[in-house]
């Protein structure tokens, strides 16, 4: 007997499903730009020499830097719905 592990659970009120972080990076990067997101989140990748690329290589090794990237990604979804209700 083999032990088949479960589907991937759906996720419909998750914001995150389905994006990977080349996404999520790429959108604040829009949003904020370099300066902007090394201000909001001081990483060496976001200050010196920036790119999608070292910073994808770097936030994919370090697991607590990702989570404050994911979490400025919420932050932004958050305020962009709630300047466009007001």
């Amino acid at each position: 007997m083999t032990d088949a592990s479960p589907p991937p659970q759906v996720q419909p009120r998750n914001p995150l499903h389905g994006l990977t972080l080349e996404a999520i990076v790429t959108a604040l990067v829009d949003e904020y730009g370099w300066e902007g997101l090394d201000a909001r989140i001081p990483l060496r990748c976001f200050a010196f020499e920036p790119s999608i690329k070292s910073s994808l290589k770097f936030l994919r090794k370090t697991p607590w830097a990702r989570e404050k990237v994911e979490g400025l990604y919420l932050f932004m979804l958050r305020e962009r719905r709630r300047n466009a209700g007001g």
